[in-house]
């Protein structure tokens, strides 16, 4: 399975700059061997479609409603998505949960939305600073997972990205240490084993978010048991981020 490299534009990029973004990204990594999905705003996902067209790189969106459709102002349905182009869409990301005050059940629901309309979810989990500080890494993953990923059949786990983010890490420079790393790993794919099966903990895609530049890139993927990068701020510079696809 090829490494998967993912783009968080956050709020950033109006859909002009997204057009210019990907016309000069997508020769850098036209010999990237590496998946690559680039998560935009819902405002330039038309042009992502757009300029994304006849290349391998997979087009998605950074939230979507837990419902399906209804008196919800200003909410994205997954059915939305699915139309507009969209393969893949994160849900759970630390800045929803803390900003929006989303929770693992809202999570879940969400997940279930795009499971149901053929989207494949990149679930973010992780601990903060105080719950590592304080030994309660373990018990918070072990949470997240159970709750988000309640109700699922193992078949629909196969079409799942899961990105631990430890939110100590988003955006501050400081990143987690190579074994901090690989025990989480191994802490998702034992739950997924207990939840659902050995075989789906082996074949579901776990990736890494956090402070991740061009200089660490390549130590990272060397992470026994890693498939990818979930990357934010150093995603906005197409030659950056290019940089980290090409590592």
């Amino acid at each position: 399975m090829k490494k998967l490299i993912i783009a968080n534009f956050k709020m950033n990029k109006t859909s002009q700059e997204t057009r210019v973004y990907l016309n000069e990204l997508l020769p850098l990594i036209d010999n990237a061997d590496k998946d690559v999905a680039i998560c935009v705003p819902f405002t330039s996902i038309a042009m992502g479609k757009k300029c994304l067209k006849e290349t391998p790189i997979l087009l998605g969106a950074q939230n979507v409603s837990s419902e399906e459709s209804g008196a919800f102002t200003g909410e994205v349905s997954a059915r939305m998505l699915k139309e507009a182009g969209c393969k893949v869409v994160l849900v759970g990301h630390s800045e929803r949960r803390k900003n929006f005050k989303e929770t693992d059940q809202q999570i879940n629901l969400k997940i279930k939305q795009l499971l149901n309309n053929n989207l494949s979810p990149i679930l973010c989990i992780g601990e903060t600073k105080l719950q590592r500080d304080t030994d309660r890494t373990v018990e918070v993953i072990k949470k997240q997972i159970e709750t988000c990923l309640s109700g699922l059949y193992e078949n629909e786990l196969k079409n799942m990205v899961i990105a631990y983010e430890p939110i100590w890490a988003i955006g501050t420079g400081k990143i987690a240490t190579k074994k901090q790393i690989s025990d989480a790993i191994k802490l998702i794919r034992k739950e997924i084993s207990n939840y659902f099966s050995e075989k789906v903990s082996k074949e579901i895609r776990v990736v890494y978010g956090g402070s991740i530049k061009p200089e660490n890139a390549r130590e990272l993927l060397s992470i026994k048991g890693l498939d990818g990068l979930l990357v934010g701020g150093a995603s906005l510079g197409a030659k950056t981020f290019s940089q980290i696809v090409n590592a």
